[in-house]
C-alpha cells in the first residue's frame, strides 16, 4: 500500500474504472491533486483498491476524499477489508494530525439502488468508510441542462439586476439560510452564526470562481424589493448554477422558477455545452424546480463525513 510516484503511474492508478479517471491528468497538472494524495493497494501490478483526495489548485491540504475504489471482482469479505486497510494507511500518511478529516464524495448512477451489482459496489465503499468512523451526511441529486432543451422564457413577474458587491450578496445569503433545506447549510449553522456561515461560503467557494461576476443576478419585485438571487458561474470543469435562493419572506409564490430560468438563460447565452447543478435529495422544492426547467438527474452524489 503506497502512493503513486507521479504522472508516470496514472495508468496504474486508473486500472479501476470511475467517472473521474478522465480528469486525473488535468487535476495533477493544475495542482488539484498530488501524487502523495493518490494511494493504491497492489498485488503485484494489479490494483486491488485505491483512494485519492482533491483540493483547489495549490491547496496545502486535501479538501475532499473523492476517489475510493475496490476491485469488485474480488471475492469474499477481504474485498472490504482491503479498502479499510488502505484508508487507514493513506489517511495516517496524508491528513494533518488532529484535524477534522475531509468529507467523502462519490458520484453514483441515479438508480444505483435498483441495480444489485451497482448497489453492492456502492455499499461496499460506504461500509469501508463506516469502519474508519465515517457516517452518511447527505445524498444529492446531480442535474444537467442540455442545449437541446428549451431555454426558459422570462416570467415577467420579477426584474433582475447585477449584484452590487460582496457585502450585498453575503447579506442576502445570510437571509436565505433561514429555514434552509440544504444539509451543508444546516451543518454550518450548528457551528457558526448565520452571517459567518454566509461569509465563509462566499470566501471559500463563490469568490474563487473566475467567471464574470456580472453573470450573477438579484431577483426583485418591480418596486426593487429583493426576492432572491442566482449565481451562474463556471468552475474548473463545467458551467454551473453555483447558488440559487428565494428569501424566506417570498417563498411559496413560485419565484424559484423565474430565478432559475434567469440563471439558465445567462449561461445558455454563452453557448455552453451543458449546465450542471446539484441539490439535496431531500430538498424536494428545489429538485422540482430544476425538473420543470428541463434539467435531468444524470447522477447522484453520496457525501459521508467523520465527526
Amino acid at each position: 500500500m503506497r502512493p503513486i510516484t507521479g504522472h508516470e503511474e496514472l495508468d496504474l492508478f486508473s486500472q479501476l474504472p470511475y467517472v473521474l479517471n478522465k480528469e486525473l491528468a488535468d487535476d495533477l497538472a493544475a495542482g488539484r491533486r498530488r501524487p502523495e494524495w493518490m494511494w493504491v493497494a497492489l498485488r503485484g501490478d494489479r490494483v486491488l483498491a485505491r483512494a485519492a483526495w482533491w483540493s483547489r489548485p495549490g491547496g496545502g491540504a486535501p479538501l475532499i476524499l473523492d476517489v475510493l475504489d475496490i476491485d469488485d471482482s474480488l471475492a469474499g469479505p477481504d474485498r472490504v477489508d482491503i479498502g479499510v486497510r488502505l484508508l487507514h494507511a493513506a489517511m495516517a500518511a496524508t491528513l494533518p494530525s488532529g484535524e477534522r478529516r475531509p468529507k467523502y464524495s462519490r458520484f453514483v448512477p441515479p438508480d444505483w439502488r435498483d441495480n444489485a451489482e451497482t448497489r453492492q459496489s456502492v455499499e461496499d465503499r460506504m461500509t469501508a468508510l463506516r469502519r474508519t468512523g465515517a457516517r452518511l451526511f447527505v445524498e444529492r441529486l446531480r442535474l444537467e441542462w442540455r442545449p437541446e432543451s428549451p431555454v426558459p422564457e422570462p416570467g415577467g413577474r420579477l426584474v433582475f439586476r447585477p449584484i452590487q458587491d460582496a457585502e450585498e450578496l453575503v447579506s442576502l445569503m445570510a437571509l436565505a439560510l433561514d429555514g434552509t433545506l440544504d444539509a451543508h447549510g444546516r451543518d454550518d449553522l450548528t457551528r457558526m452564526s448565520v452571517h459567518e456561515a454566509a461569509a465563509r461560503h462566499y470566501e471559500d467557494e463563490l469568490a474563487r470562481y473566475r467567471s464574470p461576476r456580472d453573470w450573477w443576478r438579484i431577483a426583485a419585485l418591480p418596486d426593487g424589493e429583493p426576492v432572491g438571487f442566482v449565481l451562474p458561474a463556471r468552475n474548473d470543469y463545467n458551467p454551473i448554477i453555483a447558488y440559487l435562493a428565494v428569501l424566506p419572506a417570498h417563498r411559496g409564490n413560485g419565484y424559484i422558477d423565474d430565478i432559475l430560468a434567469e440563471g439558465t438563460r445567462v449561461l445558455a447565452e454563452q453557448g455552453v455545452p451543458r449546465i450542471r447543478a446539484a441539490t439535496d435529495l431531500g430538498n424536494v422544492p428545489m429538485a422540482n424546480a430544476f425538473r420543470r426547467a428541463g434539467y435531468v438527474n444524470f447522477e447522484r452524489e453520496i457525501n459521508m463525513t467523520w465527526s
